[in-house]
């Protein structure tokens, strides 16, 4: 009930800047929603101000915007499985292509002078996100809020509004969108072989699941950054995009960021260790069967994608670089930054 809500709430404000946008433009004699025909015009700065926030916040709200996020753990905790991947995976990444899509490109001037705010709240969400999973108990819970602290990466970048930001920003929704399905399948794969996703009372799941166990572990190491993997390349690529913005709010925000990898490192091995290594839980757990064929090719092929950016990523920045100088060389002049 909060995820329908709340993006009922977020669709409400896309709809009234939407209409903003439609009603302050004129294109061959009629108003227009092309986003092409929108994008060649000058929207006066007064209403790019006025109706940026409407589109930002409610695209924001679909990719865990702070403070509008809190539907994004209980909305995993109560989803089966398949819709957790979904929504992680998919879902919430059209939020982001909707604020660099829509907001920033159609709006460069409002994004430009709302910047600062925009990093301010996707920092909060990074440092707020991985100390909040530090506290979790429930896997779904962590999952669920490291996905809050992930997808303040991407905001960061937009945020920047520099090339390498914007295209770090694009490489992370791409990189959170297959390591958090990946780790949701992995956390669905062991909720139903014991019917519990308790970190306190699961252990010892290598010896009893040894195909799952090593999922779970792959997926925790994309999510820290390990190097080789697609987490580190895209988060990388967003530091050293920030760091091309001058001024002490954005390295604040830069540092910041870059900080809360140590608090990602702790809760991921932390959860790893307690539920995969050590000796099985009161032996209640030997005797359950690993992964089917079926699951072992969505493992595979999840975690084919993660190591095909994280070892050879220039691919994927090569594809993604047209659309990324579209935007800049369209709204370069407004945001004044290379």
């Amino acid at each position: 009930m909060k995820l329908a809500l709340m993006l009922m709430g977020g669709s409400a404000l896309v709809f009234v800047g939407l209409l903003g946008l439609y009603y302050n433009t004129v294109s061959g004699g009629q108003h227009s929603l092309d986003l092409l025909a929108i994008g060649q015009m000058q929207l006066p700065a007064e209403v790019q101000r006025r109706f940026f926030p409407f589109l930002f916040v409610g695209f924001g709200i679909f990719t865990a915007l702070f403070p509008f996020h809190t539907w994004v753990p209980d909305g995993h905790s109560s989803a089966p499985t398949a819709a957790s991947m979904f929504l992680a995976g998919v879902s919430m990444k059209l939020g982001g292509y909707g604020c660099l899509r829509v907001a920033v490109f159609l709006l460069p001037v409002a994004a430009k002078e709302y910047s600062p705010v925009i990093i301010v709240l996707a920092t909060i969400a990074i440092i707020y996100g991985a100390f909040a999973t530090m506290m979790q108990k429930d896997l779904k819970y962590i999952n669920a809020y490291s996905s809050v602290s992930h997808c303040g990466f991407i905001l960061l970048g937009i945020g920047m509004l520099t090339r390498t930001a914007i295209t770090g920003a694009v490489m992370q929704m791409i990189s959170h969108g297959l390591m958090t399905a990946l780790f949701f399948a992995a956390i669905g794969m062991i909720y139903d072989r014991t019917h519990t996703r308790l970190v306190e009372q699961l252990g010892g799941l290598l010896k009893v699941m040894p195909f799952i166990s090593t999922v779970f572990v792959f997926a925790g190491l994309c999510s820290l950054g390990l190097p080789g993997l697609s987490g580190f390349v895209s988060e990388i690529t967003v530091f050293m995009g920030s760091w091309q913005r001058t001024g002490e709010l954005y390295r604040l925000a830069t540092i910041l960021a870059c900080a809360s990898i140590v608090v990602t490192a702790v809760y991921i091995l932390r959860a790893t260790g307690q539920t995969i290594m050590g000796p099985v839980k009161a032996g209640s757990y030997n005797g359950l069967g690993d992964a089917t064929w079926n699951e072992r090719l969505a493992g595979v092929l999840l975690g084919a994608g993660i190591v095909a950016i994280g070892v050879a990523p220039f691919w994927l920045s090569d594809l993604l670089a047209p659309g990324v100088k579209a935007i800049m060389d369209h709204a370069g002049n407004a945001f004044g930054i290379k």
